[in-house]
């Protein structure tokens, strides 16, 4: 029994690795540029990483109040991404495009890497199988199995591909949404 909840738990912490690092990094994309540019203020990105980051808290206690072990779920680190984006706004003087472009990149890129320290902090899952058996996950939580020699085998080379791919038209998104914003406001 144990050895099939050491390989549950392995492949939830990589798998969910690529997976939040992909989803994370546009959350945190979309939501930081969005406030920065509407208030022009560099260091707002930062600060929605903060909320962001105490949000997660209260999930992370929600999973941990179901039964998983209180590794199971990883805070992302949130805000040294947030920091580039501020300062690329900050560096460029406030530059719009250069925020959703350079900016964007930057957090795609440094996401995963910031959130790997998780990882390396995180208890070794066969401790973690001994301790807690693993509890019946629904079908759509269920780990799928690492792809063994794919992308060199490494969740952060994934995580930071996809992500920087990814970071920047959800970074111009999140800017657009400003406009929209600016105008049902005009409306009014």
């Amino acid at each position: 029994r144990n050895a099939g909840d050491y390989i549950f738990y392995t492949d939830w912490m990589w798998t969910s690795f690529v997976v939040f690092s992909v989803s994370q990094s546009t959350m945190l994309a979309v939501g930081a540029i969005y406030y920065m540019l509407f208030t022009g203020v560099p260091g707002t990105a930062t600060y929605y990483a903060t909320i962001m980051t105490i949000y997660t808290w209260v999930a992370k206690g929600a999973w941990f109040a179901l039964g998983y072990p209180y590794d199971f779920i990883v805070v992302p680190v949130w805000i040294p991404s947030a920091m580039l984006l501020d300062l690329t706004y900050w560096a460029t003087r406030r530059n719009k495009h250069a925020a959703i472009i350079i900016g964007g990149t930057l957090v795609g890129l440094s996401f995963p890497l910031f959130n790997m320290v998780n990882l390396l902090l995180i208890r070794d899952p066969l401790e973690v199988a001994f301790k807690y058996p693993r509890p019946t996950l629904p079908a759509y939580m269920t780990p799928i199995e690492p792809q063994v020699g794919k992308f060199y085998n490494s969740p952060v080379a994934l995580g930071s591909g996809a992500g920087a791919v990814l970071t920047v038209p959800i970074a111009a998104l999140g800017a657009k949404l400003n406009t929209w914003t600016y105008r049902w406001m005009a409306a009014l």
